[in-house]
């Protein structure tokens, strides 16, 4: 069975640390997949927070979660306190990836990467719409690739 990878991108652009709650934990004893992508999205609200945005508000628009994947790397435990890193990727047209690396602050171990490929959306025209140019601006970048296509 082909596994998912995740790649890292070459640079993070924000930082937060996060614990892991009793109710992030699976009948396992570890960290489950949906609090994963529950740490993502806590993670993507306080990076848009920092950059000035709300999910609703970027530019004029919102974003909505059109995919999303988790590779686990090793076990995370009630009490363990993970860094979280964010970064973008595969900047195209009308959405680009957020990637999340989840690693225990204490000891360095990786316990998961995560993806969400992200579209942005008008909300008024229920269409989804080109990137933002203040987004691209506020995370470095002053176009996208496909911009002009």
């Amino acid at each position: 069975m082909a596994r998912i990878r995740i790649s890292l991108p070459d640079t993070f652009l924000f930082h937060t640390t996060m614990p892991i709650r009793i109710d992030d934990i699976n009948y396992g004893g570890h960290l489950s997949n949906d609090a994963v992508l529950t740490l993502a999205h806590e993670a993507r609200v306080r990076y848009l927070k920092q950059l000035g945005f709300t999910e609703l508000d970027i530019g004029g628009v919102a974003i909505l979660a059109a995919d999303a994947a988790i590779e686990y790397k090793s076990e995370g435990f009630h009490g363990d306190v993970l860094d979280v890193d964010i970064g973008v990727a595969d900047i195209e047209r009308k959405g680009c990836d957020m990637v999340y690396r989840f690693t225990n602050c204490h000891t360095g171990i990786e316990i998961a990467r995560a993806k969400t490929g992200i579209v942005f959306f008008d909300r008024s025209s229920r269409k989804v719409v080109r990137v933002p140019p203040v987004f691209l601006e506020k995370i470095g970048k002053s176009r996208s690739p496909l911009q002009d296509s």
